[in-house]
């Protein structure tokens, strides 16, 4: 099963103890040069066989630093610490990642859109691993996409090239690339196109929440979950305007200096990051919120995203949905009283809506471990040792109970991604979340 033929060419992956792999397939050209600022352009087949055996590039990001005043989660230490997980940075980074099974056909694949405020992060992070997975009999596919400026820069130059005068959401155009060639390719890795389940993280779920609103997109999946992120009145995805963002762009052009397309794609990956680094300083200076994100342009969005959910324009598929105890927006003054951030309620409010609409409910989850090592409590991307069963990777101290909870976690989200019910043998019950119960799993070393 290492030489897989795809639609495209033939490629050879590793095989290891309980799965194989293959890493940095290509799902685009390379968005360089004159493509930097367009939709990902379609791959051309390639000859001879791939060897998909190393990590890709990851996209330009800006580099993870620990906090300055100490306080806060150390993010440089807890998932870049590792430079065998750090690959070069490029412009050419449109990869998938694949972890499938030893044997089986027709499984279910779980479609992985990695965090980091759509500036930061890539799909092979230390923190994230198929193998549990595949041992589950689930396929995993993880993705790199275009990151802050690159992925999401609106400019009035960008807006006047198209011939539609939109701009912007290059990297969700990424992601929906991604997804359709793994809907067009993933059957020659023994995976079922139909029951693909995406899901992410923080501006992974974020991204989740655009696919799932974008007319684009929508029909490409038959599950999701959504992580720290997303939901219905949330207080976490902002309606951005095409205009809105037009007008940030205009600050990236005073930034760098460059005015026509010409100059902008001139410039140096490491000018435009500049850029990036300044924009995003001053959204949290003036609480604007992050520079670079999806715009409604009445192609890839039509509308607000808690409109697309009033008015049911979300897939009926099976969700899952949930948050952290130290999550977004939680002080500790809310933690003493025992409250919740709006996020919190976000997720309920997410499954008694499709209820209302005469849907599913969801499964909402609060994921409360404390973990061990710091004060950073259950900190906002904490749950992902957990949903990977890759807690061996972390420098933090762990306990038995920690093992028995990451085992908890991946089989729950193992179960969702082949059911749609995260239920199964020797696991506390989870019970959806309806108007009568409204009922949220409590995810913590007791429970496990």
């Amino acid at each position: 099963m290492q030489l897989v033929h795809t639609k495209y060419g033939d490629l050879r992956g590793k095989r290891k103890d309980t799965c194989f792999t293959y890493f940095g397939i290509p799902y685009a050209q390379p968005p360089v040069g004159d493509l930097r600022w367009k939709a990902p352009q379609p791959l051309q087949p390639w000859t001879g066989v791939l060897e998909a055996c190393d990590f890709p590039h990851r996209a330009w990001q800006m580099v993870q630093e620990p906090p300055v005043d100490g306080k806060g989660i150390n993010y440089a230490r807890e998932f870049y610490s590792n430079p065998a997980f750090m690959p070069p940075m490029d412009e050419d980074c449109l990869y998938l990642n694949i972890w499938r099974p030893l044997t089986g056909e027709k499984l279910p694949v779980a479609f992985w859109i990695h965090g980091g405020a759509l500036i930061n992060g890539f799909g092979s992070e230390l923190e994230f691993d198929g193998e549990a997975f595949a041992r589950k009999g689930v396929i995993l596919v993880t993705i790199n996409y275009r990151l802050g400026a690159f992925g999401f820069l609106c400019h009035p130059e960008l807006a006047k090239e198209d011939p539609n005068g939109r701009c912007g959401n290059y990297g969700i155009f990424d992601q929906i690339a991604a997804l359709k060639w793994v809907k067009e390719n993933i059957e020659a890795f023994g995976g079922d196109p139909d029951r693909i389940t995406i899901f992410g993280q923080s501006a992974g779920a974020m991204s989740v929440q655009t696919l799932l609103s974008s007319p684009l997109s929508r029909d490409l999946m038959a599950g999701a979950i959504m992580q720290s992120a997303g939901g219905y009145q949330a207080g976490v995805l902002r309606d951005k305007t095409m205009a809105d963002a037009i007008e940030q762009g205009k600050m990236f052009s005073q930034l760098t200096g460059a005015n026509t397309l010409q100059e902008m794609r001139a410039l140096p990956p490491e000018k435009v990051m500049q850029a990036v680094e300044r924009m995003m300083a001053e959204g949290f200076r003036t609480g604007t919120g992050l520079p670079f994100t999806a715009v409604i342009d009445g192609y890839l969005l039509e509308k607000g995203y808690d409109k697309v959910v009033e008015d049911g324009d979300c897939p009926d598929i099976p969700y899952m949905i949930g948050s952290c105890g130290n999550d977004l927006g939680q002080t500790p003054e809310m933690t003493m009283r025992g409250g919740h951030t709006q996020l919190y309620y976000g997720c309920i409010n997410w499954s008694l809506k499709n209820a209302e609409l005469g849907r599913t409910p969801a499964y909402v989850y609060y994921f409360d471990r404390k973990l061990l090592g710091d004060y950073s409590g259950a900190f906002h991307s904490a749950e992902l040792w957990y949903v990977f069963n890759t807690l061996s990777r972390s420098w933090r101290p762990k306990s038995q109970a920690d093992y028995r909870l990451a085992e908890q976690i991946n089989s729950y989200w193992a179960n969702f991604i082949k059911t749609g019910d995260p239920n199964g043998e020797d696991l506390p019950y989870w019970k959806p979340c309806s108007w009568d119960s409204h009922h949220v799993q409590l995810l913590d070393v007791d429970n496990a």
